[in-house]
């Protein structure tokens, strides 16, 4: 049997993070867009979707930012236990 000693912590998922934040991003966008009239040359859906280029990587870089921020936390809530492995070996 051998001890040893581990860290442990609770990390936020970054990915998860990203994705909201996209699709906030585009929400916000969405709202915002609907708010103003709309170019009867252009339509709604051309501009929303160009608005979106916008929208999408902000509400990224926010999610982005959140997550790194909770993980800063996470890393100073970080607890230092002793484990203690067993090898088990198959009897013949």
């Amino acid at each position: 049997m051998s001890e040893s000693e581990v860290s442990i912590r609770r990390a936020p998922r970054i990915g998860v993070f990203l994705i909201v934040g996209a699709m906030l991003g585009a929400l916000v966008t969405l709202i915002l867009t609907s708010l103003f009239p709309v170019d009867p040359l252009v339509g709604f859906a051309a501009t929303y979707a160009y608005f979106c280029l916008f929208g999408i990587p902000a509400g990224l870089t926010l999610g982005a930012a959140i997550a790194l921020l909770l993980d800063l936390i996470s890393r100073r809530r970080t607890r230092t236990v002793t484990v203690a492995r067993d090898e088990v070996t198959e009897a013949e």
